[in-house]
């Protein structure tokens, strides 16, 4: 019998339906169950994308989001994955798939329990570089509000911030940016 994961348990399909029909789990969505009354936070997308996409990493919107670094509110769950993995066929939550490679992908994670769930996200300091990266995605305006609003952080470290724009390969575009800042 196929096992359907929740949160990396292997639990049969069986149990989970006869445990949804006592009453002892809710179904939150197609293979994803909670204990009732499980409290659902204001990032349960995070959470609920990360357990179905275990492999990616939070990023742009909705990391500077999660950053506080920005107050745009994101319909969709912004994801970056490898470049070379296939674009996921999830429909809930709706997701926004950024392809990433090496050290883009594999630097300035960190992981947040959300929910009980693993959460990759990455850093302040590199979610604001990746948002200059993408800036034809998210627009400009964002970038600079998430650079003045990262400024203002106790955690501001320039440092981070130029050894990111090196990896993203951006630096001579936030140069101006980050000179102006300083």
């Amino acid at each position: 019998m196929r096992k359907a994961t929740i949160c990396g348990r292997g639990i049969s399909r069986a149990v989970l339906k006869q445990f949804h029909e006592e009453g002892a789990i809710d179904r939150l969505a197609a293979g994803l169950y909670a204990l009732p009354g499980h409290e659902i936070t204001e990032n349960h997308s995070l959470a609920e994308a990360a357990a179905r996409l275990p492999s990616s990493t939070v990023c742009l919107l909705s990391a500077l989001r999660f950053h506080n670094l920005t107050t745009q509110a994101p319909f969709q769950v912004w994801l970056a994955i490898d470049s070379h993995a296939w674009r996921p066929t999830v429909s809930e939550p709706p997701l926004r798939v950024v392809h990433m490679s090496g050290d883009a992908l594999r630097r300035g994670i960190e992981v947040h329990r959300i929910e009980g769930v693993a959460v990759r996200v990455f850093c302040a300091a590199k979610t604001v570089v990746d948002s200059f990266k993408f800036r034809n995605k998210i627009g400009l305006d964002v970038c600079l509000e998430a650079l003045r609003d990262f400024k203002r952080r106790k955690d501001f470290n320039h440092d981070d911030l130029w050894r990111y724009a090196k990896v993203c390969r951006v630096s001579n575009v936030m140069r101006p940016y980050l000179e102006a800042i300083q």
